[in-house]
């Protein structure tokens, strides 16, 4: 009956995810995240856009989360409310809970054990609010739940199976999150050196499936951006966004080179993820898990760990959170990055007793673990929903104001030139398709707009933040022609100024701002 077991996981996990993703989608917070909408927008447009197909995946995000969307992106309703974007994530979340039942139980030869895992994930609010929206945590976690599980499987004697699951998972791990790849070496060489029944066959056989996906990534960005690190050096990724910043002013993130505050941040963002009660469990955890000689499994655990605390010291990834300077919200997600290790050493103080009472302590566990988030279940808890609360309150008003404006005044199937980014969610939210937007994936000819708009620009519309390429492009247009009005500009607290102008060389310059709320 050892099957069973997997079964009503997979029924539990699903009537979870779905009641959380219900009432999330219900209460309009499937979308506040900007980067859960631009995720879902990379999976629109390679089936709605002016040219549909493999590059509109674009750089710098891996494409397997935007391949998953695919099948339910085409649907209207579901785009515009984001549905079609958490159903991939919450079935990862299944899998991903599944799995790491699965690894648990043959880790420490536990059910109580791999029960205790399992519901301190699904009872997490912050788990279940990454799980409900269209984010790339819940893929990720999949991908490495299977890692896990096909590394202990190696561990107790598996054979090329094991490696092969294994090269599959790390495939679904790298293709959706960077710290993907730097698994790779690490379980690479255990599958040659560690383990029962060491093989090198194991190890070639894995590195040759896990090599894959980066290969196909480094092969996508060489293909169309002819530099095969795009992703890693281009103008659109982390270390150029960073250094632009730098360049403007700004103060450098805290962690930048300063080990101590690295760790410091993340830790933080660690903390409030997983909770206190769930960190200190965890952390006592880490002696039984030693104990049971779990070492591969816990190196395994806290390569992700090790992952982003490098990734914020080296400058690439920077963690806010509110408590620590300088005392604002983002990226706070990545500390769910602990919650896999934490889950499986807290789940291990089962094991100390023995018998039904394993049951028990399994229970006491999760207990002390999830009774703080269900005395008090208050989403300003959730640090991950706090933080996309907190930093789309602007967006989404300005993102409402401009759907609404171009729902009144502009016709069906008058064009729009516009970079996507934040301001794809008003083509979402006002039912526009891509295809009528003429937008930075659309090359040639946004290329030839840039450069020549007198030539180029035919677009009824434009929709711009102020001083972006589309804008700074309007300008030179006016010059020469075609001639554009701003016929709305909108603007409000800490969000930019949004402009949109309507092609008409016959309107004069008193009508600059007819119908729009001048800047404060």
């Amino acid at each position: 009956m050892a099957w069973l077991d997997p079964v009503l996981v997979v029924l539990l996990l699903a009537a979870v995810g779905t009641a959380a993703l219900w009432w999330h989608l219900s209460h309009g917070y499937t979308l506040y995240f900007g980067d859960a909408q631009a995720h879902m927008v990379n999976a629109r447009r390679m089936v709605d856009s002016r040219t549909p197909g493999w590059d509109q995946l674009g750089t710098v995000w891996l494409p397997m989360p935007h391949w998953l969307m695919l099948p339910f992106v085409s649907n209207d309703e579901w785009w515009r409310t984001g549905l079609a974007g958490a159903i991939p994530s919450s079935a990862c979340f299944v899998l991903s809970g599944t799995f790491l039942y699965l690894a648990v139980r043959r880790l420490f030869h536990s059910r109580a054990a791999a029960g205790a895992a399992v519901l301190l994930l699904a009872l997490n609010p912050n788990v279940l609010y990454t799980q409900s929206i269209p984010m790339t945590e819940m893929v990720f976690l999949a991908g490495f739940s299977m890692l896990l599980y096909a590394s202990v499987w190696h561990a107790q004697g598996g054979g090329l199976g094991a490696a092969l699951l294994a090269g599959v998972a790390s495939n679904i791990a790298s293709l959706t999150r960077y710290e993907g790849w730097f698994l790779i070496p690490f379980v690479a060489l255990y599958f040659v050196f560690g383990g029962k029944n060491v093989s090198p066959w194991k190890g070639i056989v894995f590195g040759a499936v896990a090599a894959l996906g980066p290969l196909w990534w480094l092969a996508h960005n060489l293909w169309y951006y002819s530099d095969p690190l795009e992703f890693y050096r281009g103008q659109w990724s982390a270390k150029m966004i960073y250094q632009r910043a730098l360049d403007a002013g700004m103060d450098r993130y805290p962690g930048d080179h300063d080990l101590p505050k690295a760790w410091s941040q993340f830790r933080a963002a660690a903390q409030l993820c997983a909770g206190a009660s769930l960190v200190v469990l965890g952390l006592a955890g880490v002696v039984t898990t030693l104990f049971r000689r779990a070492f591969a499994a816990l190196g395994l655990l806290l390569l992700p760990v090790g992952f982003y605390v490098w990734s914020i010291y080296s400058s690439g990834t920077p963690i806010f959170v509110p408590h620590l300077w300088p005392n604002s919200y983002y990226n706070t997600r990545y500390g769910l990055a602990a919650f896999p290790a934490l889950a499986v050493c807290a789940a291990s103080l089962a094991t100390i007793a023995r018998g039904r009472w394993q049951t028990v302590l399994a229970a006491l566990v999760v207990a002390t673990a999830t009774v703080p988030w269900l005395a008090y279940p208050r989403t300003e808890a959730w640090i991950t929903w706090k933080e996309s609360q907190v930093n789309s309150e602007a967006r989404r008003a300005w993102t409402a104001e401009a759907a609404a404006y171009l729902n009144a005044h502009r016709r069906p199937h008058e064009g729009i030139y516009s970079a996507l980014g934040d301001l794809a969610g008003i083509y979402r939210e006002a039912g526009i398709p891509l295809r009528e937007v003429l937008q930075e994936g659309n090359n040639p000819h946004w290329l030839a707009v840039q450069k020549r708009p007198d030539l180029f620009l035919r677009e009824e519309w434009a929709v711009a933040i102020s001083g972006d390429e589309v804008s700074t492009a309007i300008l030179k247009s006016n010059k020469t022609g075609p001639r554009y009005v701003c016929v709305k500009m909108i603007t409000g607290k800490g969000a930019p100024v949004i402009e949109i102008y309507r092609r008409d060389s016959q309107t004069n310059e008193d009508t600059l701002y007819q119908g729009t709320r001048r800047p404060e």
